[in-house]
């Protein structure tokens, strides 16, 4: 059996001990992996855009809200996308340069939009409403940060409903084929100068290339239309946001950023000729297959005739696949006690998680080599969202997650992104400092 750099780094996690009876779940993330990823978004680019394009690649923080990972994907270059004050703070924490930073969000309080500007922080305004409180931001304490504006260019949704941002009523940016919407945007830019880009995300998982593709056209084509009026190149960057879908069928990596960027091209051959500086937004899809969630079977039982593993990943890091499973399947890998590859033939099995309701599965009915107490399980392609997106179920402490690198040899090296949650943090969170405080309330 020939193994894999996932089913070493499997393999050392249980010897070492990072996944076992006291912390019986972890994430793994394949270092190389990410650097590869990273290296093949950047390379695609550069081969079909003009040489001397500005391009910055923001990766989107809420994929993998974790400093470490964000520091790492600084190195190869990338900067961030965040839409929160949190996210933005773990950029800032891992020493992302403002410089390479953009500000997301369709609720922007005003100390928010405060900060970025002060900072210098690429923003895109989301509305008429946030664009009106930009104005009276910048009359109040003049900024050199960039500012866009969010467009919803309205050409439909894809697979995943919840993950389609262009149709027409979605939550996000400036419904472009609403009454008037198309002459508001372009009134908003000429009376404003210093509005310089323009900002549109059709949408993540289940998006068509081709309708990708679209969505930009119609931001190309706005940009055009409101540098033909003013007369001059107001728009300078295009933000063209992410939502390269993530092929979670198998390991190979489909579709590419080549084959996006060299649809990109044809589609809308203006956009890559230098004219406009480009912003993307990807996160899932730098990530997903460079993660596994590794857990320990608790239990192996049966119901109704089919076997039931009982392990320590379920909704809790797994919180789409649980709930929305035909949106968000994921495979899962059967390995031993010892963390090796588990032989035998498939047989048809759930494989539940720790949650305590009956819909707690990450796989139901799936062929797998029979799992018994003390094997693993790995969830595969969990390297975004999974990690850092927890849902406290059942006050479940977040598992620890650790990066590891694959020598020649077939030595596997760890480093540690995050520890393992205490119960003392858990307690910490669940407000334990504060408990005598509601009790007192009303006592006379």
């Amino acid at each position: 059996m020939s193994f894999t750099d996932r089913d070493r780094a499997v393999q050392a996690a249980v010897a070492r001990g990072l996944v076992r009876a006291g912390e019986p779940v972890a994430g793994l993330l394949d270092v190389a992996g990410v650097r590869r990823a990273a290296g093949e978004l950047r390379a695609a680019f550069e081969e079909f855009a003009a040489p001397g394009t500005p391009v910055l690649h923001a990766f989107a923080v809420k994929a993998a809200s974790l400093v470490p990972v964000l520091r790492l994907l600084a190195q190869e270059g990338l900067g961030c996308e965040v839409a929160s004050p949190g996210e933005l703070a773990l950029a800032r924490a891992a020493g992302v340069p403002v410089t390479r930073t953009v500000l997301d969000s369709p609720a922007k309080t005003p100390a928010e939009l405060r900060e970025a500007l002060a900072l210098g922080i690429a923003v895109n305004a989301d509305n008429p409403e946030e664009l009106a409180r930009i104005d009276r931001l910048l009359a109040a304490a003049p900024s050199a940060a960039p500012v866009g504006l969010r467009v919803n260019p309205q050409i439909g949704g894809g697979s995943i409903g919840a993950m389609s941002t262009a149709t027409d009523t979605s939550k996000f940016g400036v419904a472009l084929r609403d009454e008037g919407a198309r002459d508001w945007v372009v009134r908003a830019f000429l009376a404003r100068p210093w509005l310089t880009r323009l900002h549109a995300h059709v949408g993540s998982q289940g998006m068509p290339l081709e309708l990708m593709a679209a969505g930009v056209r119609v931001l190309f084509e706005l940009a055009e239309e409101i540098n033909e009026m003013a007369g001059r190149r107001q728009v300078d960057t295009l933000d063209i946001g992410g939502g390269l879908p993530v092929n979670f069928s198998s390991d190979t990596t489909t579709p590419t950023y080549r084959e996006y960027a060299a649809l990109l091209r044809s589609t809308v051959p203006g956009l890559l000729s230098g004219r406009y500086g480009l912003v993307t937004e990807f996160g899932r899809s730098l990530l997903a297959k460079q993660g596994t969630v590794l857990a320990r079977v608790e239990y192996a039982k049966t119901a109704g005739g089919r076997p039931i593993a009982v392990t320590h990943a379920g909704a809790q890091v797994a919180t789409r696949t649980v709930f929305v499973p035909r949106s968000w399947p994921i495979r899962v890998a059967a390995y031993d006690a010892e963390g090796r590859p588990k032989p035998g033939e498939p047989v048809a099995q759930d494989v539940a998680g720790p949650c305590c309701f009956a819909g707690d599965l990450v796989a139901e009915n799936r062929p797998l080599p029979l799992l018994e107490s003390g094997d693993h399980v790995a969830l595969l392609d969990t390297g975004a969202y999974y990690f850092s997106t927890h849902f406290a179920y059942n006050s479940l402490p977040r598992p620890g997650i650790y990066g590891y690198a694959v020598a020649a040899d077939g030595t596997v090296r760890f480093a540690t992104v995050r520890s393992p949650q205490t119960l003392e943090e858990l307690l910490a969170e669940s407000g334990v400092g504060h408990g005598e405080e509601l009790g007192d309330l009303g006592r006379s």
